[in-house]
């Protein structure tokens, strides 16, 4: 299953922006395990909190990597995130 993984020095900045981020909005497709991974069914769903991530990247020290197939990890940042959104939605087009 698609997952994003969120990394910081900072537990704390991790568990405020996943406080804010869903805050008045449904994810049913998600899924959040131990270590800040969360898992989406939808893996289109990815796109909503990579960018958030990105555009927040100033108040939350927060870095994130996403995992599409097994052992492939890709660590989302400010110069390819527009790639990986573009790419998501040619991948999974539903």
């Amino acid at each position: 299953m698609p997952s994003v993984y969120l990394f910081s020095n900072d537990i704390t900045s991790i568990e405020n922006f996943l406080n804010i981020f869903f805050q008045n909005k449904e994810y049913p497709n998600i899924s959040l395990f131990d270590n800040y991974k969360l898992s989406f069914k939808n893996p289109t769903e990815i796109c909503d909190i990579i960018s958030a991530i990105i555009d927040n990247e100033d108040k939350y020290k927060i870095s994130a990597w996403i995992n599409l197939d097994e052992d492939l990890y890709i660590k989302v940042t400010n110069q390819n995130v527009n790639d990986i959104i573009k790419y998501l939605f040619e991948r999974y087009p539903y």
